[in-house]
């Protein structure tokens, strides 16, 4: 998963009214454009042009090409033209973290499945889901929790039990709570399997305003710095609690 700072950081580099104006203009043609084309149509100096296009191709939110305009070729031809447009780099800020394209990878894996070999819907939920989990797993250099984590689940941990203080399918959980925390409680247990930990010490256990999955005795869980018989902290985000 992508840092948040970093595309935090990226974003933000269209709040300059400027900048977003020529990226606005940029992203609504169908060709790439030169600087003078973006100049003259959002009425900016050439060079108030250049250096915000140049700053938006270091931001990676647009590419670069050189090409030769017109139909003339060969010596006499003049230099190529650097043009504009949009990157495929594709950018998403959400605080608290959501990841609402791992759910419509494991779903859509899973309908792919349905309607190719005739698996039952909620099995192939369940095998996507555990395939998604073993990925991460796979794919990270940190414990289980480091790996939850870098999945958007906020691990926290208090005793010898693990609240994921934030679901990242959250508005999904609101409206298909049933698939939605199956699909956690089935990626969350291949997470720990990779990682050599029982999967059945992750279970379900709906509360307010967090995911409906918790862990027991997790092994890697660092010791808690507040008491034991505190109650896991709230998840720090405003939207409607999920249940």
């Amino acid at each position: 998963m992508t840092d948040p700072t970093t595309q935090i950081e990226t974003v933000s580099a269209l709040a300059e009214p400027q900048r977003r104006r020529l990226y606005r203009y940029v992203v609504a043609q169908a060709d790439a454009v030169s600087r003078d084309q973006a100049a003259a149509a959002t009425g900016l100096p050439r060079h108030t042009a250049k250096f915000h296009l140049d700053r938006l191709v270091d931001d990676e939110l647009l590419v670069a090409e050189f090409r030769r305009l017109g139909t003339r070729r060969g010596p006499g031809a003049g230099r190529p033209t650097k043009l504009y447009r949009r990157s495929s780099r594709e950018f998403e800020v959400s605080l608290p973290a959501r990841r609402y394209d791992l759910a419509a990878a494991v779903l859509a894996a899973a309908a792919e499945e349905t309607l190719t070999h005739g698996t039952h819907l909620a099995d192939a939920v369940r095998a996507a889901a555990a395939a998604a989990g073993t990925r991460a797993a796979r794919s990270s250099d940190g414990d289980v929790l480091a790996t939850l984590a870098d999945l958007g689940f906020e691990p926290r941990t208090s005793a010898a039990v693990t609240t994921l203080v934030n679901c990242p399918f959250h508005r999904l959980a609101a409206t298909h709570p049933a698939l939605t925390c199956g699909m956690s409680l089935d990626l969350v247990r291949a997470v720990l399997d990779v990682r050599g930990e029982p999967a059945d010490h992750a279970v379900l256990d709906p509360g307010t305003g967090r995911c409906c999955v918790v862990l027991h005795d997790i092994a890697t869980a660092p010791p808690s710095a507040g008491s034991h018989d505190d109650p896991p902290p709230a998840g720090p985000h405003d939207e409607p609690p999920v249940r």
